[in-house]
Order: C-alpha cells, then structure tokens, then sequence
C-alpha cells in the first residue's frame, strides 16, 4: 500500500467555481472523521465541502459523502482517485465555491476527480514496506567484530545497548528476517543470541 508523503492543498478552477482539494495522513478512521469535520466547520460558508477516505493496513475502510452534490458526483470520483492511486491512511475533502454556473453531473465528477489527482500529485507519495525489528545480543568479546561486520552487511542497527553483553536492535525487511537471522548466526558462530520485535512499516518515496 502506499500513503501521501505529507498534507497539502490544491486548487482547481472550472467556470468561475472554485474546487479547493485538502489532503492529510491519518491513522486511522476515527482521525480521519475527526480532520474532516474540523474542516468542514473550518468552511462551513462553502457550498460544499466533500469528503473521501482510505485507511486500513490494507485499505479495507474506503468511505465517502457527496454532502449535497448530486448524488455519485463528487464523494466517489473522489473516492475512486485515492483507490487508483492504491493509497490508504489518506483523507481528503474538496471545499467547492460556486460560481454561479452549473456544471452538469459529467463536469462535477471531471472536476472532483481531477482536483484529488492533482493533488496528490503535488504532496507526492511513499510506498508502506513491511518491516520487523530483529534483536542480536552478543558477548562484550565478540560485540566489536559483529557490529564491524553488521555496518559492513548493513542495514544499520536502530539502536545499540551495553550491559551484561551487547544488544543489537536492527530493521530489517520482513522477507529478509530468516536470512538475517541466519547471517548473525553464522558470523558469531551460532553464539548470538537473536529475537523478532514488533513489525512495522518503512516509507520509500515512489518516483
């Protein structure tokens, strides 16, 4: 899955009305109905402000309100955007200033829809890749070796500990842990003492 880099507006003019796209991060559905309505109240002066959200690790929660757009006109090409783009954790609502001239239902869904593309194309996106922390914990005998052949293999570790022995925190790629695992095994001569963590996700800019 992938998110928006970072929150951000654009802006998008069709006769004479105006469509504002506002997009956010969210962490979840509760915070995106929480931005959205804090927006809407923020410009409650608007002739509409119309919504659409994606969250979910998978993107199962996808919801949208056309708030008194014809009905399929605004919140769902707004929605199908977000969906295309395979973005999840994203909120987005598009404040519309009439005009004075009537679009037509095939004008509003072009305007709606190409208002979120451009959007997000704007603020950019990153793409969700699974990761897990891996611990190694070594002896104070063979801490300076593996950590020099750890920088070495890379990837670096997150955070290194000192006690009774040496502890190693490392974020690897969740396809990669067996592997990992192994490697330490092997260059401390099966003596690493190796645990998995919490799973998480890393962001990779998409081009």
């Amino acid at each position: 899955m992938r998110m928006i880099r970072r929150g951000g507006s654009g802006e998008l003019e069709v006769r004479r009305s105006r469509f504002v796209c506002t997009l956010a991060r969210v962490g979840g559905e509760a915070e995106a109905v929480e931005f959205l309505g804090a927006h809407r109240r923020a410009h409650r002066d608007a002739s509409h402000n119309c919504t659409a959200y994606v969250v979910g690790e998978r993107g199962e929660i996808a919801k949208s309100s056309d708030d008194g757009e014809p009905a399929g006109t605004a919140g769902i090409p707004m929605l199908e955007v977000l969906l295309r783009r395979g973005v999840t954790g994203t909120a987005a609502v598009v404040t519309r200033h009439f005009g004075g001239v009537k679009l037509g239902a095939g004008g509003l869904v072009r305007a709606y829809g190409q208002v979120v593309a451009e959007t997000l194309d704007a603020v950019g996106l990153v793409e969700l890749r699974p990761v897990v922390r891996v611990t190694v914990g070594v002896e104070h005998a063979l801490a300076g070796r593996f950590l020099g052949d750890l920088h070495g293999r890379g990837p670096a570790p997150v955070d290194v500990r000192y006690g009774a022995g040496v502890e190693a925190d490392v974020v690897v790629p969740v396809g990669e842990a067996e592997a990992f695992e192994a490697w330490a095994a092997g260059v401390t001569a099966g003596r690493a003492r190796v645990s998995r963590g919490a799973r998480g996700f890393v962001e990779v800019p998409v081009p």
